[in-house]
């Protein structure tokens, strides 16, 4: 948890200077930076980062300024970037920008716990296979993941899910009562199975 005293998110200097140079490329010097926590992808997150015109604000929205340039954030977003730091990224051809998070993917200790089941017993036997599990969400006792890599199409995936993941899962975590995968089987890089072939 980061101190009450700490920004809400920091822009360091060379990621400040490439943000600038986006700006003044695109002739849109009052342009807003939008960050926003995508997904999580098990404990991390996935974000988008945009110029976006300052117009486009919705209710709701909060914003940090830092040095003259305003940064917009979801509420949601905002709880998860709570602390965090945009940098420069030397990585990416011509400098991306990239988030260093403190935060763990999930605030909620039942998230936490499910996910501790998905990282120690789940996947590393789905692994092994060239599967994984990612937990998207949980609400109200329901957990809701996605399969992938081998697991995604996989003719077995029904009886992955009722003997392995929801047993484990439910055996761990009690007060989760059902598990519901989201995933989209016939979609995908490189499903296992695709139906009519």
């Amino acid at each position: 948890m980061q101190p009450m005293n700490a920004p809400l998110l920091t822009i360091a200097p060379d990621a400040r200077t490439k943000i600038e140079g986006v700006r003044a490329f695109n002739d849109f010097p009052e342009a807003v930076l939008r960050v926003r926590v995508l997904a999580r992808e098990g404990r991390r997150f996935r974000y988008e980062i945009a110029l976006e015109d300052p117009r486009e604000r919705a209710e709701g929205d909060l914003s940090v300024e830092a040095d003259g340039l305003t940064v917009v954030l979801d509420p949601t977003s905002a709880t998860d970037l709570a602390g965090a730091s945009i940098e420069l990224d030397p990585t990416v051809t011509g400098g991306g920008l990239r988030i260093e998070n403190p935060n763990e993917g999930w605030q909620d200790p039942v998230a936490r716990a499910v996910q501790d089941v998905i990282d120690q017993q789940i996947n590393p036997g789905v692994g092994s296979h060239g599967g994984q599990v990612t937990l998207v969400d949980v609400k109200d006792g329901t957990a809701f993941m996605k399969f992938g890599g081998g697991c995604q199409g996989c003719a077995a995936v029904s009886v992955t899910l009722k003997q392995g993941v929801e047993t484990a899962v439910r055996a761990a975590v009690p007060s989760v009562t059902a598990i519901v995968d989201v995933t989209d089987h016939d979609a995908g890089e490189n499903p296992y199975y695709q139906h009519g072939h």
